[in-house]
């Protein structure tokens, strides 16, 4: 028998045993020698668990982003629209029972719509102006829950308009004070169409947490709009709620069977489609730039346990000539290797979740200490920092994370279950 076959003999053990995980943890604890090796895996450690904590972040406010956005704008506009294209809609009494009698329809709400320019002593601003009933505007929870000053009691009588907190803040005015709202499509004259100016008093000041909304929606007695805007007896849109809005496809051959002829039909994802389409893309992208933090950390993983095993060549010689397999000195090294990507992704979530869970309390604190405005309202449009966290997207950061932790592992620990124990006490 040579002297290299009998220093390879086998001792059986069990996959895992106790002195792998106890021989794993004592090369962990490097000592004062080992520094670099020390350093070079606390890097790794902080790489995985940043990488994990920011991925989780960075995708809990793009979901919450979207799911913000998506709850204002379709608070305010409904899941479909149904336009007057070649002429107005009439008898939209009619049409309405029609659609709310659909199974799935929550509501329709027939109104008048028209842009006009707002104005006041302070200022002159453009503004979107809806003529709605009361009894419509209580099925536009956002607008409705959102009154932070007047009354919208008695709205069809009122004569008065409601106007967007933003809108009054910009023209500084309250309630009482009047507002001039000028049509440029006014009465038709044998001069052409003379634009229609009026003076209304503001009777409510709303907020839907949407600073493009709060500062551009004014709504108006649907039967003050309909004169106003030239609409006798008539609307120009019908707003349509349904139980499920992410699957608008189901409910669209039963509501476009009972359209008018001259009425289009739209779903909130063909008005909304390059901006909710532009968030997707971005949040894709963001996923993929982030991952690069957790692929860095393991690939310093590897660099780590390649220098590990270098310097622990006489140790695993000793061991494989008292007779520890090449399985047992490969899940040594895996331990060790694992042992960071899996510590470092679970801190990582930990860190990730309980910002998630202050993300606006930390915003204030970064403002105030920093002085900055850090989440501008006036261009992200919501007035809150928001952070959904979804739990399968959550699950996949951290199975990725860890299935790149052990694939890391892999290349070092087969280098050291190969080392030859004859070459590596040559010359010791």
């Amino acid at each position: 028998m040579t002297v290299s076959e009998s220093t390879v003999a086998p001792n059986k053990t069990s996959a895992f045993a106790g002195f792998e995980w106890s021989l794993s943890m004592r090369y962990l604890r490097a000592r004062r020698r080992e520094g670099v090796i020390s350093v070079i895996a606390g890097f790794s450690f902080l790489g995985i668990m940043l990488g994990v904590a920011t991925l989780i972040i960075v995708m809990s406010v793009m979901n919450g982003f979207r799911a913000e956005l998506l709850d204002k704008i379709l608070g305010v506009n409904g899941h479909f629209m149904a336009i007057g294209v070649e002429k107005d809609i009439r008898d939209y009494d009619a049409l309405t029972e029609q659609l709310t009698a659909i199974d799935g329809v929550k509501h329709a709400v027939p109104f008048v719509e028209g842009q006009v320019m707002a104005s006041s002593k302070r200022t002159a601003t453009g503004a979107l102006v809806r003529g709605m009933t009361e009894a419509s505007l209580k099925k536009l929870p956002n607008v409705y829950n959102g009154l932070r000053l007047g009354t919208f009691e008695g709205f069809d009588n009122s004569g008065g308009v409601a106007v967007g907190s933003r809108l009054a803040i910009q023209h500084g005015l309250s309630v009482g004070d009047n507002i001039t709202l000028i049509s440029p499509r006014g009465a038709v004259t044998p001069f052409g169409i003379a634009p229609r100016i009026q003076p209304y008093p503001i009777v409510a000041i709303f907020s839907v947490g949407m600073s493009e909304f709060d500062k551009a929606f004014v709504f108006m007695p649907l039967k003050d709009a309909q004169p106003y805007f030239n609409h006798e007896g008539t609307v120009s849109k019908i707003e349509i709620k349904v139980d499920d809005p992410e699957d608008v496809w189901r409910y669209w051959p039963s509501i476009q069977a009972v359209m008018p002829d001259g009425v289009d039909l739209s779903s909130w994802q063909q008005l909304n489609a390059s901006f909710f389409n532009a968030l997707q893309v971005e949040r894709n992208v963001m996923f993929l730039i982030l991952s690069l933090i957790i692929l860095v950390a393991a690939l310093n993983i590897i660099a780590g346990l390649i220098m590990l095993v270098k310097d622990k060549g006489r140790d695993i010689a000793i061991l494989r000539t008292m007779g520890a397999t090449r399985g047992a000195i490969m899940r040594v090294f895996f331990i060790t290797g694992a042992s960071i990507g899996v510590v470092g992704t679970f801190a990582g979530l930990l860190l990730g979740l309980v910002f998630c869970a202050n993300i606006e309390a930390i915003r204030q604190f970064v403002s105030r200490v920093t002085g900055a405005v850090v989440f501008d309202p006036t261009i992200y449009y919501l007035s809150q920092l928001p952070a959904k966290v979804d739990p399968g997207e959550v699950t996949a950061v951290v199975l990725m994370a860890l299935f790149l932790s052990f694939i890391a592992t892999l290349y070092p620990s087969w280098r050291a279950a190969r080392l030859d124990p004859v070459e590596a006490l040559r010359y010791e």
